[in-house]
């Protein structure tokens, strides 16, 4: 409570006595409540009670922004971004041949033996055969066009068989003719793959 001025009040009293007589004074002070105040502990409680719930409040509030931060990330992670990428350069476009077909070993196919004749005819053939062979084996080489397609010839009874790659039809016939060409060959078996 808050208290108005103080009032002093100052008595004199004369007490007499038989003996003697003496003068007393007396002074009260008087204070006087003011009308609708507050005394000093109410005032205090006041101000604890205005701090807690001022911290009360200060807390909710941080308490509810946390709530919304934590809703927030949420809300990002659901919601779908789109990333809008420049289109790259392309890179250039290497086209590459495809490596020739393996080439398969050539068949050696000894011709039976003749029933009647004399070896020598036989002996006579595989020799024709052999030098066939050469001579179709020394063009190729010859021919710089040739040598590096890796074309196999079997020449067997005068039939020559032709194996390998090439990269169009104009070098197959060509390696047909040449080899048609040469003395001694009968047939021609033309199993040259033509890529493109």
């Amino acid at each position: 409570m808050a208290y108005e001025e103080q009032e002093a009040r100052r008595s004199r009293v004369v007490v007499e006595t038989p003996s003697a007589r003496r003068e007393v004074t007396q002074t009260e002070s008087v204070r006087n409540p003011e009308p609708g105040g507050l005394s000093g502990p109410a005032v205090g409680a006041i101000v604890v009670l205005a701090v807690a719930l001022v911290t009360i409040l200060v807390l909710f509030l941080m308490s509810g922004q946390s709530t919304d931060t934590a809703n927030d990330n949420l809300a990002v992670r659901e919601t779908p971004t789109t990333v809008v990428q420049q289109p790259a350069q392309q890179p250039p476009v290497i086209i590459q041949q495809a490596p020739p077909a393996p080439q398969q070993a050539p068949i050696v196919i000894n011709p039976p033996a003749p029933s009647g004749g004399s070896t020598t005819e036989g002996s006579s053939a595989a020799s024709d055969d052999l030098a066939i062979q050469a001579a179709i084996d020394q063009k190729i080489a010859d021919d710089p066009n040739l040598s590096t397609l890796g074309i196999t010839v079997t020449v067997l009874n005068g039939k020559a068989t032709i194996i390998g790659t090439v990269n169009n039809r104009a070098m197959k016939s060509q390696i047909e003719r040449m080899i048609r060409d040469v003395r001694g060959v009968r047939e021609i078996d033309n199993q040259i793959i033509v890529t493109a």
